[in-house]
Formats: structure tokens, C-alpha cells, sequence
């Protein structure tokens, strides 16, 4: 466990405007369209909440995430209103999942706006709803207001979940001791699982929709 605290406050000891680079920019590219696929913002985002150890840092951390976050969310909207309908048929769509795509896209149409933010918490189909947004011409104050709400709740999730596991693994350092090492290989071991699992599925079920619906014949079927 000293191992995992060296490392902490070696990451605590880096410049601030680095860690609050590293964290808006985990953040843009985790709600960026597509962009989450390749690069673990979450992932990225706890740990940038774990590195940090003062309340000031982790409330200018917060604000940064959300802001960058919404901008992720604007990549979509804005590729939305460019492409219009024709969205659906790209092949971004296409390769993170029809499925997911219609998912945001029945959200959006069941509760507006309101969609971006009750869609956040879900993993690709945060990233279609904005898209989606974008494509029904949903006005840009409505869509503003949802999306940084949305970053909002994202970021107080994962930040805090990130500072949270810091202070925990402390205490548990200090109660356990060399035990503590037990406690942490379990663990780690069972977030990398799940982190891989569910990565493995996000980029095999597209390609299992693909092969059971060949491209064209969903779409001729649908109309």
C-alpha cells in the first residue's frame, strides 16, 4: 500500500495546471464522440481525483472537468446539425453500435433535452444522445444547459469517487498495514477485470449487430 501512496503524492506533486490539463482533456475525449472507445477518460479522471490533495485543487478540478466535458459533448452535437439524419448511417455509428445509436435517439424523443443528462451515466449512449440532439435541431441554449448539467453530475461522480478512494486506501493503509497489499491486488485486479470486460463487449457487440444485419439491409428494413 506505501507503494500506492508513493505513487499518489508523486502525482500530487505535479504541477497543478498539469493535472487539471490531464483530467479536461480525459474528459473531452470520454463524452467526444467516439473518442471514449480508445481512450480511458474515466479512468483518467479518477485517477487525476486521486492525485489531488488539497479542497481548493479538487473544487478548480471539478469545474474544469465539467466544462471539458460539455465540450465532448459538443463534438456530437455539432457532427449532429452537420450531418442531420444521415448520421445514423456514418461509420462511427455504425462500428459503436446501431442499437445504442436508437437508444439514445428514443431517449432524446421521450424526455428532449433532458435526455443528455439522464443518459450520462450510461456508457456510448452518452456519447450518441448530443449527436443526436445535434440532429433533431434541438435549440442550442436547451442543449447547453442539459449538457453542462449532465458534465456536471459526471464530474462530481468520478472526481469524487477518484479523492474518496484516496482517502480510503490511506485509512486502509494505516489500519492493515503490509495486509493492505492483499486488499489492494484484489482489487485492482478485479477493476481491471471489469474495465476490460466491458470494453470487450462495447467493440464486439457492434460488430455482432454488423454480421446479423448486413450494412444496407437494417436500413432498407427500417424504412
Amino acid at each position: 500500500m506505501s507503494l500506492v501512496s508513493d505513487v499518489l503524492d508523486t502525482l500530487s506533486s505535479l504541477p497543478d495546471e498539469l493535472l487539471l490539463t490531464v483530467a479536461g482533456v480525459m474528459a473531452f475525449t470520454e463524452s467526444g464522440l467516439g473518442m471514449g472507445m480508445f481512450i480511458p477518460g474515466e479512468t483518467g479522471v479518477l485517477i487525476a481525483g486521486a492525485s489531488v490533495d488539497n479542497r481548493a485543487l479538487l473544487g478548480v478540478m471539478l469545474l474544469v472537468v465539467t466544462v471539458c466535458g460539455s465540450g465532448g459533448d459538443h463534438v456530437g452535437y455539432l457532427l449532429g446539425r452537420r450531418y442531420g439524419p444521415a448520421m445514423r448511417s456514418t461509420s462511427i455509428v455504425r462500428r459503436m453500435g446501431l442499437e445504442r445509436w436508437d437508444r439514445a435517439t428514443a431517449a432524446l424523443d421521450r424526455h428532449g433535452g433532458l435526455a443528455i443528462f439522464l443518459t450520462r451515466l450510461v456508457p456510448i449512449v452518452r456519447t450518441f444522445t448530443p449527436a443526436a440532439a445535434g440532429v433533431s435541431q434541438l435549440r442550442y441554449n436547451r442543449f447547453l444547459l442539459a449538457s453542462l448539467s449532465a458534465a456536471a453530475l459526471w464530474s462530481l461522480v468520478y472526481v469524487s469517487t477518484g479523492a474518496l478512494a484516496r482517502a480510503s486506501l490511506e485509512r486502509v493503509g494505516a489500519v492493515l498495514g503490509n495486509a493492505s497489499w492483499v486488499v489492494f491486488g484484489v482489487l485492482a485486479v478485479g477493476v481491471a477485470g471489469f474495465v476490460l470486460v466491458r470494453r470487450a463487449r462495447a467493440r464486439s457487440r457492434p460488430r455482432a449487430a454488423s454480421e446479423h444485419c448486413p450494412e444496407g439491409e437494417c436500413s432498407a428494413e427500417a424504412e
